[in-house]
């Protein structure tokens, strides 16, 4: 027994060390440039594994050792799990109480380690891509440590509250994002358009414009389709019709108003917004808990588990792969921004030019140097947003930390076959597509109320 215990102490000892070690060498000023690995990007690829391994242990703690907690022989570890939740009048109540506290305990573990490295993401733009050992072996004893914490007060209600507010604005930032990526996609088309024409010849940018219109009619297609289908399988109960016939309504003005008072919008951007409510509206009226309104929710059989929690689990990665990538943090725009200066303020390198034929302008030193410094401002310009992929990842683990447990709910939400499914969830999805489209509707009327301001 004595031997278990030393072997444990010198194997913690260890994980100590080389944290320590590790942390050292990266806050010492062992700064690799950003062409040597780990690049700017591998911070990102590393922290969304990391955040997907916490997503793991929620979905873990949440619904295997939560609700296991009276076999507990450990009276503090027992007590400590259901801290707030004694009073919900039954042990189902207790145990979905207990759930959610799992939940938090490794959203806010992952929350606060981003918050920190956001900081020092900050104050040092290299540090997201350095010292990874240490960062796992210091989260890992971060999730460890929030095993022993009571619930009360540290996860309901303080982490509770902070995962709301959290998530409400990474709901408002997803909005803004959707509708600039809706008008974008637009712009582009356009813009390669216009290229081709000048380019190739008249008439050679009618394949990008045709390419719009395909686009528009597959967009409006498939929203269609989407609202008949959502009629016929989720129809009949109040709640579920008043979302999608909202939806119809709200998409139909948009287009209506795009195409006959807005100068600004584009009928591919309306597009790209009706099949994004659609969408929204779909997945909201495939949360709703009520199983006469929905009758898609899942049995509690061993498939079932297995899906619903692989379709939880997939569906948060992708957002937080989605929303970490550099153009959406605004990384890559400023670098090359800051790179796309002008024939007058790009440094040139010297050479002689002798009958055509240049010596010393591409192989010389100064050339070598222009190229190197172009190539590791960009880098540094792209590892320079790395404290924003920390505050989006941190806003993720509020949102998740709220998808998971129906925004905290414990009456009216899934189970372990449908762990997403609550009432909350429902309604902050279809609250979220009321945004998303009024938002799209201000940028179409708010050229015509505030004609002196620029919107371009």
């Amino acid at each position: 027994m004595s031997g278990l215990i030393a072997a444990g102490i010198a194997g913690i000892t260890w994980c100590f060390c080389t944290a320590t070690a590790s942390l050292c060498t990266s806050w010492c000023g062992n700064d690799k440039p950003s062409t040597v690995p780990p690049s700017a990007t591998s911070g990102r690829k590393r922290s969304v594994v990391l955040l997907a391994f916490s997503v793991v242990v929620a979905l873990i703690y949440q619904y295997a050792l939560a609700p296991n907690y009276d076999r507990i022989s450990w009276q503090y570890l027992s007590d400590a799990w259901t801290s707030g939740c004694e009073d919900l009048g039954s042990v189902e109540m207790t145990q979905v109480c207990s759930g959610n506290a799992g939940v938090y305990r490794a959203a806010s573990a992952a929350f606060v380690f981003f918050v920190i490295f956001g900081i020092a993401a900050k104050c040092k733009p290299t540090s997201n891509r350095e010292a990874w050992p240490a960062k796992y072996v210091l989260f890992l004893f971060l999730l460890i440590g929030t095993i022993f914490i009571p619930n009360d007060p540290i996860f309901i209600p303080i982490f509770l509250w902070v995962a709301r507010v959290g998530s409400v604005l990474f709901i408002l930032i997803q909005q803004l994002i959707l509708v600039d990526i809706a008008y974008n996609w637009n712009t582009a088309w356009i813009d390669r358009s216009d290229q081709a024409e000048l380019d190739e010849g008249p008439g050679k940018g009618k394949k990008w414009l045709a390419a719009i219109l395909v686009s528009c009619g597959i967009l409006y297609i498939s929203s269609l389709a989407g609202i008949i289908i959502m009629y016929i399988h989720f129809g009949g109960c109040a709640t579920n019709d008043a979302f999608v016939s909202i939806t119809l309504v709200m998409t139909f003005l948009c287009t209506v108003v795009q195409l006959t008072k807005s100068e600004t919008g584009s009928l591919l951007t309306s597009g790209c917004m009706t099949l994004y409510a659609t969408y929204l509206c779909g997945a909201a009226v495939s949360k709703n808990p009520d199983a006469v309104c929905n009758p898609k929710l899942g049995e509690t059989s061993t498939w079932s588990i297995v899906i619903g929690l692989l379709i939880a689990f997939v569906a948060m990665m992708w957002t937080g792969w989605s929303y970490t990538t550099e153009k959406r943090l605004g990384g890559a725009e400023r670098a090359a921004d800051e790179n796309d200066g002008g024939d007058e303020e790009k440094p040139k390198a010297g050479g002689l030019v002798i009958n055509n034929e240049s010596y010393g302008a591409s192989d010389s030193p100064l050339a070598e140097s222009v190229n190197q410094g172009e190539s590791s401002s960009t880098n540094l310009a792209s590892s320079g947003s790395s404290w924003k992929l920390n505050a989006v990842l941190a806003l993720i683990c509020c949102w998740y930390a709220m998808t998971l447990t129906g925004w905290g709910a414990i009456e009216n939400r899934g189970d372990i076959a449908n762990p997403d499914v609550g009432e909350v969830s429902m309604w902050m999805l279809i609250v979220s597509q009321w945004i998303s489209l009024l938002l799209y509707f201000w940028t179409l009327v708010a050229p015509t109320f505030l004609p002196d301001r620029d919107f371009s």
